[in-house]
């Protein structure tokens, strides 16, 4: 199977809209996934799909932003809603024989930008609050 952008896709909305069925033909048996920001490694896929499935309150919604990479890695750049807490949300994606083998997910709160460096920027959109 050729991993494509919409492959990428498709895993963030299965996961979310609860296809745990389909999510599960996506993942490879030997799943690692990483949260550097809590420290946290899950480490097989039945560990992935359990805490999909436990999710306290459902999963968070997800847009996905954009998608870059070819071959077996890919990044995906997301907005994510936890509530009404807005999150950015970056994953990095590592597929082996057509199936996702390792994801590294980074999260971070987003700010409004600073006045001090305006003259240097441009805003390419709303400044987006927490």
């Amino acid at each position: 199977m050729e991993i494509t952008a919409e492959t990428v896709r498709t895993k963030f909305e299965r996961a979310l809209a609860g296809d745990m069925d389909a999510l599960e033909e996506l993942i490879h048996e030997d799943f690692v996934q990483d949260w550097p920001q809590s420290g946290e490694r899950v480490r097989s896929k039945a560990a992935c799909l359990a805490i999909y499935r436990n999710y306290p309150g459902g999963s968070p919604t997800l847009s996905v932003r954009r998608v870059t990479g070819s071959g077996d890695v890919w990044v995906a750049e997301a907005d994510m809603m936890y509530g009404d807490k807005h999150v950015l949300g970056v994953s990095i994606l590592e597929f082996r024989d057509g199936k996702l083998l390792r994801q590294t997910d980074y999260f971070g709160d987003p700010f409004p930008a600073p006045a001090w460096r305006s003259q240097w920027v441009e805003i390419v959109g709303e400044p987006v609050t927490a």
